[in-house]
């Protein structure tokens, strides 16, 4: 019996069990008297929307939390962005060592499952590392933003309140607020957009990048060398980023932008470039935006944050090793090579799954919520938008999420809960264990494409 649970129990089932615990734990906890204001109706569904949004960091509401949430409350949902943000088992590994207890092999395996790592060698300094790097970055960005808000709020206490969530906000890509309207008033305010921006690079780029630029300034590895693994997804970020800009300032030069000045139409780019990556908050109500933009908006947010970060999607690496491998093919060639390296065969595999299932998700989730919202007026392009959002663990929202029926909620949860888990983490958890053949049959081929 023990080792048919343990053998049911594997590393990636184990993670995903967490993150459900984590998921009906918070919702408890928000659903709460103590949890919302006085005089507000919460029901549990609310509640386990918000709790769920909130572990996957994405930001989809179907409540106003600054209308509808205590300080108590507000805390709670700090406390599962947070979770979710830098992992269950960077912050288990932290309690694990606060009773310094020692990390054992099957513990090992738990974190190299959560943070999408392929070696057991140098995971506890890698917890160690990104729960340090975490809470220092969140720590500078909320002084930086609390003592710049001082200007907009009546007192320093509120000030510092609103910086610190928003730097949490940003920094785990969660796409919280607690404003009440996201960004939208610091519109014109390019140092609060610049701060926000740069944390949502921090925490969407990918802890092993940032462990490794640590590595690099602290001068204690003279011979240190960058990963292939960083210099793929630092490129793919940065040029995806880039893309986004250009893209969204030339679908909108003729539409949202016209009569807007330069500098205007600049940051509004910039910005939705980078929330679109996995932040959530929103600057303008997105909405307003053409159809050939939200389309736009929506592929950056399928392609999302880099793997191990706190951003969701089907990942940077994903797009890149795609786009490598059909180069390769279109040139003639056997192998993948980038940087000096060649790609392993089972990663170019792994990329395409990646994608092949995601489609077919995206298929089936849009198919659901459009026959759930049959007798509402909901636009089709508003109900793609959404989906895209939930599973890029995005956040941004063409404002329908609260008017959709329990059952298509229910689709946005599982959409956002296998975007924060992965959906690698995802397969290999309903897998079956892995059997070797005993026999073989006659290789045939057949005709594709």
């Amino acid at each position: 019996m023990k080792l048919g649970l343990s053998q049911f129990l594997s590393p990636f089932r184990v993670i995903i069990i967490s993150y459900i615990v984590a998921m009906i734990v918070f919702s408890i906890l928000l659903y709460l008297p103590i949890s919302h204001k006085e005089g507000v109706d919460l029901t549990f569904s609310e509640a386990l929307f918000t709790s769920v949004s909130a572990v996957s960091v994405t930001g989809l509401t179907v409540v106003n939390v600054s209308e509808t949430y205590s300080y108590i409350g507000v805390f709670f949902l700090a406390l599962a962005i947070q979770l979710g943000g830098i992992g269950i088992m960077t912050l288990g590994t932290f309690v694990w060592m606060l009773f310094g207890k020692k990390i054992n092999l099957s513990q090992r395996m738990l974190i190299m499952v959560d943070q999408n790592q392929n070696k057991f060698s140098g995971l506890v300094n890698l917890m160690r590392g990104i729960l340090f790097v975490a809470l220092i970055i969140e720590l500078i960005g909320a002084l930086i933003l609390g003592t710049y808000y001082i200007r907009y709020f009546d007192t320093v206490g509120e000030a510092f309140y609103q910086g610190a969530f928003a730097s949490l906000s940003a920094f785990t890509n969660a796409g919280f607020d607690v404003t009440g309207q996201s960004l939208i008033p610091f519109a014109n305010d390019y140092y609060v957009q610049l701060v926000v921006i740069l944390l949502i690079f921090a925490g969407a780029i990918g802890f092993p990048v940032l462990m490794e630029l640590k590595e690099y300034f602290s001068k204690d590895n003279p011979h240190f060398k960058f990963s292939l693994f960083t210099k793929i997804t630092t490129t793919t970020y940065f040029a995806v980023f880039i893309i986004g800009v250009i893209g969204i300032w030339a679908l909108e030069t003729g539409s949202y932008y016209v009569g807007l000045e330069w500098h205007q139409q600049l940051f509004y780019s910039i910005f939705n470039s980078a929330t679109t990556r996995s932040g959530g908050l929103a600057t303008m109500d997105v909405s307003e935006l053409n159809m050939a933009t939200l389309l736009f908006m929506s592929a950056l947010m399928i392609i999302g944050a880099s793997p191990s970060s706190v951003g969701g999607g089907i990942r940077t690496t994903t797009i890149a090793v795609m786009f490598l491998t059909i180069k390769s093919f279109a040139l003639g060639k056997d192998d993948v090579k980038v940087f000096g390296r060649e790609i392993h065969p089972e990663d170019r595999q792994k990329a395409f799954i990646v994608l092949s299932v995601f489609l077919v998700m995206l298929f089936a989730a849009v198919t659901l919520i459009v026959a759930f919202e049959s007798q509402n007026d909901i636009t089709l392009l508003a109900i793609i938008f959404e989906t895209a959002s939930a599973f890029g663990t995005c956040g941004l929202s063409m404002g329908i999420t609260p008017d959709l029926s329990l059952p298509s909620q229910f689709v946005l949860m599982v959409l956002m809960f296998i975007g924060r888990v992965g959906l690698i983490a995802f397969l290999f958890s309903i897998r079956r264990r892995e059997t070797k053949s005993h026999f073989k049959y006659p290789t045939e081929r057949i005709i594709i494409g």
